[in-house]
């Protein structure tokens, strides 16, 4: 008995010296490439639909979407990135058209001008609200002022101007021709209670404009200005200080949301989606829409995989490890009586 089990004993320290040794060396390289081989051929017999159920998915979705939002280290990311993002060297050396295309840039403008129905419910709540048009006559009031008062300024510089000027404000003062009534009268519309109404009437207005007028070209133009600047002149329009605030409130913003039940109704819709399209494709193929291949597989784990198991092996925990999962099988009454009958 004693014998057979330091046989026992034997066959487990070579069992646990082979493995070792295909996790070493080019041994390792060859064992990668084996066993990705022989994992992708079994994924090409696997559907997605079948080996994955639909309802699990969902239910494991929502409950990282609630764990992993509800982390600090989400946060403390969101604040390091914003960071990280606005101090970036790189930004110095490329010019943002050399980061970003010009063509797509032109077809998101083009686009965005060409979503008339958002344009016209976004005119149409904007007029519904007090705030709003009191806040539009206001800018339009300050416009008009300040366009009028340079005007005024200019023409008293010519002589004779400031006296006929005084005359005429005197006279103004005293008598209210036609004109100056529906001046006054336009003006209280859009200063006053009907304010509006004055900014409902100016949708037409606005609609041309968007509609009409060259806004594609001027937008580009402004594009065309900072696509031969470099990256880093975007700081210029805020300091890094706004940017962690605002990557900090977009991230309280989701985090908000994701308990919500719709949070939780959109999640589904997103996974039903996904399962639609793809839950007739097998892994591999899969693998392949994802844009990963066999040989990316080989070269990442190659890659990853020997200084974790390097750092494993030091001090014998990898070695001990694997003796440990080993040990019950070569202990086993049916590894015992394959001894005693050899």
């Amino acid at each position: 008995m004693a014998q057979r089990k330091t046989l026992a004993d034997k066959l487990l320290d070579a069992q646990v010296d082979f493995i070792l040794d295909e996790l070493s060396g080019t041994r390792f390289a060859e064992v990668v490439a084996r066993d990705v081989d022989d994992v992708l051929a079994v994924a090409e017999t696997l559907k997605v639909g079948d080996i994955v159920d639909v309802d699990a998915v969902k239910a494991t979705g929502r409950k990282l979407v609630d764990q992993i939002g509800a982390s600090p280290l989400i946060a403390d990311m969101v604040a390091g990135l914003s960071d990280a993002i606005y101090d970036l060297d790189a930004s110095g050396e490329y010019n943002l058209g050399e980061v970003v295309d010009r063509e797509p840039v032109e077809a998101l403008i083009a686009k965005v001008l060409g979503m008339h129905q958002l344009q016209d419910r976004a005119l149409e709540r904007l007029a519904e609200s007090p705030l709003v048009a009191t806040v539009a006559s206001k800018f339009v009031t300050k416009i008009v002022g300040d366009f009028l008062n340079q005007n005024r300024a200019r023409a008293e510089k010519l002589p004779g101007m400031r006296s006929m000027i005084s005359l005429g404000t005197s006279a103004a003062n005293r008598v209210k021709s036609p004109f100056d009534k529906q001046l006054d009268q336009l003006l209280g519309d859009a200063a006053g209670k009907g304010a509006q109404a004055a900014l409902k009437r100016t949708n037409s207005a606005m609609r041309e404009l968007v509609r009409d007028a060259p806004l594609k070209g001027a937008a580009l133009e402004v594009w065309d200005l900072h696509a031969d600047q470099p990256i880093s002149d975007l700081r210029d329009y805020l300091s890094q200080q706004d940017l962690r605030e605002l990557a900090l409130i977009v991230h309280e913003i989701v985090v908000s949301a994701r308990t919500t039940d719709f949070a939780g109704h959109l999640l589904d819709a997103c996974i039903d989606v996904f399962f639609d399209k793809y839950g007739s494709h097998d892994v591999r193929s899969l693998l392949t829409e994802l844009g990963v291949t066999r040989d990316d597989l080989v070269e990442d784990i190659s890659r990853f995989a020997p200084p974790i198991i390097e750092a494993a092996k030091a001090g014998g925990v990898l070695k001990a490890h694997i003796r440990s999962r080993l040990a019950p099988f070569f202990a086993s009454p049916a590894v015992s009586a394959l001894l005693a009958d050899a």
